[in-house]
């Protein structure tokens, strides 16, 4: 594909912003590796989305010790678009890893305790090229260790060096006080929380975004379209054979394509095509809406192709809705069993 040279307007176009209360700054949408970074996709697929992405002002790169498939791959394959393309710009890219899901076999490698997080980080290090991550999360909490051993664990890896921030994901509100609450003592304050929010999936409007402004956290939102159901795949009823209930994926369910969610979606689609976006565009416009605040710091997005990146990118061009608008899509928006994560978010509460 030839050598990268970045776009040398890439930061002129989308807004950023800080961080909860630190100096780190996150770009409104955000890039995440959930998806499509693993081998069962194409390399260069993957470079070109990355390129796009940067080019666009997108510098925030989201990726997890177990994102694949296999586990580590879309690491892998990252890290080397990243010392192929990057150099040059590591000092500009936030690049953010996480622990806790399982990686293997064996009771050291999934959870929260400081075996497996430490050593978990040292191998994300090494498959990215990396000497350092900007963010290192605990992905989960584990009710089988204690929250002190988790935090201590975060606490370190940023006083070693190895990652400059430390933050959570997918901690319910009151865990997420306790956590902030250790890692102020110890001097290494929790400066995110990353958590699914969605549409269908509105489960951090039951505190949560209250606990992470009151500790001066900012918020990043992952899958804003609801596992794609907060697209046009789905709205004619039929299952493409390569979306995600098309292939089986994992985070799949059966249920979560009802006729009931259909009707949602549709409704919502409705309202989307009033505004002149798509159902996409305005799920992610209506996650990072004015919130006062509890407003979202950013929102993470995959993307199969630079088409679906780009598509995504115009939800930034309009996140204002008026108290209509909002009206009209609380009628629809409501919880409807997608929160895949809620066992881990419930864990210990």
């Amino acid at each position: 594909m030839g050598t990268y040279v970045a776009s040398g307007d890439r930061y002129d176009s989308l807004e950023f912003r800080t961080c909860g209360r630190s100096g780190l700054r996150l770009p409104r949408l955000s890039l995440g590796l959930w998806q499509n970074f693993g081998g069962d996709r194409s390399l260069e697929g993957q470079r070109r989305i990355l390129r796009r992405a940067f080019d666009l002002g997108v510098f925030h790169f989201d990726l997890a010790n177990n994102y694949g498939p296999p586990p580590g791959r879309a690491e892998e394959n990252f890290g080397r678009i990243l010392a192929e393309d990057f150099g040059p710009y590591r000092e500009e890219l936030v690049i953010t890893t996480k622990a806790g899901y399982v990686m293997g076999s064996g009771p050291h490698l999934r959870g929260g305790s400081r075996k497996y997080l430490l050593s978990s980080l040292d191998q994300s290090l090494k498959r990215m090229g990396l000497d350092y991550v900007d963010v290192f999360y605990s992905h989960r909490p584990d009710p089988d260790t204690p929250l002190e051993e988790t935090m201590l664990a975060l606490h370190h890896a940023v006083v070693s060096g190895r990652a400059m921030y430390a933050g959570i994901s997918s901690y319910a509100p009151s865990l997420t006080r306790r956590a902030t609450a250790i890692m102020r003592d110890l001097g290494t304050p929790l400066i995110v929380h990353q958590s699914s929010y969605s549409m269908l999936n509105r489960w951090v409007e039951d505190g949560l975004l209250e606990a992470a402004a009151d500790e001066g956290m900012g918020m990043v939102a992952f899958s804003p379209l609801a596992q794609g159901l907060l697209t046009s795949r789905y709205l004619d009823g039929s299952v493409p054979a390569d979306s995600r209930a098309g292939i089986g994926r994992p985070s799949w369910r059966e249920n979560m394509l009802t006729e009931e969610v259909l009707g949602r979606a549709r409704a919502l689609n409705q309202i989307a095509v009033e505004r002149g976006q798509t159902l996409a565009q305005m799920a992610v416009s209506w996650v990072l809406r004015d919130q006062g605040p509890r407003t979202v710091t950013t929102a993470l997005v995959g993307a199969s192709s630079v088409e679906q990146l780009e598509q995504n990118l115009g939800a930034v061009e309009n996140t204002d809705f008026s108290e209509e608008e909002l009206r009209d899509i609380d009628r629809w928006a409501v919880d409807s069993d997608v929160n895949i994560w809620w066992a881990a978010t419930a864990s210990k509460e």
